[in-house]
Parts: C-alpha cells; sequence; structure tokens
C-alpha cells in the first residue's frame, strides 16, 4: 500500500480529475502536482528528470491531449501526449519500482458491440484520439512495471469545461437544444474518479503483484445517451436556478445530424465488475453522482 512516507506525483494535476485527485491523495503520502505550466509531456527528457529528482512511490497519469476533434489534425501532438509521455511514465516508474495508475477512455473500443465491453474485448479506436489513447495503453502494459489503466468515460466536474457545463450554459441562453441520443455510456464525475482512485491506491501491495497489474474500467453506473444525459442536467438545474433556465425542448437528434471531424463509439458502456472483483468498488449511478455534484459545478 501507498504509505505516508510516500511522495505522490500527480501529472496533470490542474485538470478536472487532477484537481480532485490533490484532495483525495492527500492524506496517502506527499502530494506533488505537476500541470502543463511545470511539465511539458511533449519533452521526454523534461520527463525524466522529474522522476528522477522526485522519486515518487505512486505516479498518477491524469494529464492527456483531449481535443477530441482537434487531434485529427494535430495526430502528432496527441500521440505524443497520449502515448509516449504515459510510455516514459511507465519507464521511470518502473526503474524505481514505483506504481503508475494511468488513465484511459471508451473511446478504445470501436462502439460496435451490443453489451458493455470488458477489459479482454478487442480494441477498435475510430478517431486519432483513441488511437493515441490506445498506443499509451499498450505502452504502459509492455513496460512490464507495476500499472493500472483505468478506462472511464463522459468525465465531468467542477474544473474546467466539459458537457455538463456545456449544457448549464446553452440552457441558460437558448429556448431550444439539440443532443445526440444514437450514442450510449454512462456519465463519470472527477470526484468520483478521484475517490475511487484513492481506494484503490491504500490497497496496492508495496511488492511487485503482476496479477493485479492491467486494464480496469471505472464508470458510473447504469447507462444513458447523451440527449438522456442532457435532460437530467437541466432538470437538476431547474431545481437549482429555475430562473436562470431559458431552455424549454431538448431534441433527440441522430449522429448524422451533427457531424464532427472525429469519429465517436455509438456504445461507450464500460463493465466495471473486475474493478469490483479485483478491488471491492463499484462506482454510484451517474444520477445520483450527478445530483451530488451539481452545486459544486455550478459554484465553480
Amino acid at each position: 500500500m501507498v504509505t505516508a512516507s510516500d511522495r505522490i506525483l500527480i501529472v496533470g494535476a490542474a485538470g478536472q480529475v487532477g484537481t480532485e485527485l490533490r484532495r483525495t491523495l492527500a492524506p496517502l503520502g506527499r502530494v506533488l502536482g505537476m500541470d502543463r505550466a511545470e511539465i511539458d509531456l511533449a519533452d521526454e527528457s523534461a520527463i525524466r528528470s522529474l522522476l528522477r529528482a522526485e522519486r515518487p512511490g505512486l505516479v498518477v497519469n491524469a494529464a492527456a491531449y483531449t481535443a477530441v476533434d482537434r487531434a485529427e489534425s494535430e495526430p502528432a501532438l496527441a500521440h505524443a501526449i497520449n502515448a509516449r509521455a504515459p510510455a516514459v511514465l511507465a519507464q521511470e516508474a518502473a526503474a524505481l519500482g514505483a506504481w503508475l495508475i494511468h488513465y484511459s477512455t471508451d473511446y478504445v473500443y470501436a462502439g460496435d458491440k451490443p453489451g458493455p465491453y470488458v477489459e479482454t474485448d478487442p480494441t477498435g479506436p475510430l478517431s486519432v484520439y483513441g488511437a493515441s489513447k490506445l498506443a499509451g495503453d499498450q505502452a504502459v502494459a509492455a513496460v512490464g512495471g507495476q500499472h493500472l489503466i483505468l478506462r472511464t468515460s463522459w468525465v465531468y466536474g467542477a474544473h474546467g469545461g466539459n458537457f455538463v457545463k456545456t449544457m448549464i450554459r446553452l440552457a441558460r441562453e437558448r429556448e431550444t437544444l439539440a443532443v445526440v441520443s444514437d450514442q450510449v455510456g454512462a456519465p463519470t464525475s472527477a470526484h468520483q474518479i478521484a475517490e475511487l482512485t484513492a481506494q484503490i491506491a491504500r490497497q496496492l501491495p508495496q511488492d511487485d503483484d503482476p496479477a493485479l497489474s492491467g486494464v480496469y474500467h471505472l464508470q458510473g453506473g447504469g447507462e444513458a445517451s447523451w440527449h438522456e444525459f442532457a435532460v437530467a442536467v437541466v432538470e437538476q438545474l431547474r431545481q437549482a436556478d429555475e430562473s436562470s433556465v431559458r431552455c424549454r425542448e431538448i431534441k433527440a437528434i441522430p449522429t448524422s445530424a451533427y457531424p464532427t471531424p472525429a469519429r465517436r463509439p455509438a456504445n461507450s458502456r464500460l463493465d466495471c465488475a473486475k474493478l469490483r472483483r479485483v478491488f471491492g468498488l463499484s462506482p454510484a449511478g451517474w444520477r445520483a453522482e450527478l445530483a451530488d455534484r451539481f452545486a459544486a459545478i455550478l459554484a465553480a
């Protein structure tokens, strides 16, 4: 397990998940948070120098190139941050005997499976972003050190830009919204990801355990389309601040009516049974989690 004397390095510490991790991991050790202002993830030598100087016992990589559509025109940068940087982090963590927790995405899957994806299902990313994240997963696994790859989806939180904040803004500006209804997954809060990550970290053995390393799914409980998610967000906004809501209708539209540079998987449902079996953890249902986090999002 991570002990109080351990140094914990959070890469991407100012992002949605990273900001929450600063709070949840603080009781477990001495937290060092690094973000793009302190470390250039496209600079391999800078990453190596940082880990060799700080010698953390746990590295949590919450950084990523997440501009899904822009990645189609910036593939080199997306791969540098999402694939090569995790490989270097994994190499340096392994050299230190440290654990690495790395976050991945539902976008590594093609989305054509009829049911929820399990960790052993074939991958098949549809976009540059998805391909770059998959390459990062594969690079981390290939290093062979102590690692957990946590694949999550539809992340939102109080910090940074995300779907929930966009819907809140649009619901206050427009009478009618149109949201895709044929892509299905489950919203997952950054708060929930960080809380579960801390619970996982408490269970990590100090000695190498190859059987524990690998891919795990971590996604909010239940399922929804983007349209259902949007409806739930606006319902929460009405309860919290009815007078600010201008929106009167949220139309359900097909993906074909909202073309984007990058293709999205139609099915982003992730089976979290392995997380429950190995760590005894079950993510809360997404609707309850949204309700619990909504006040913090409005206040941000």
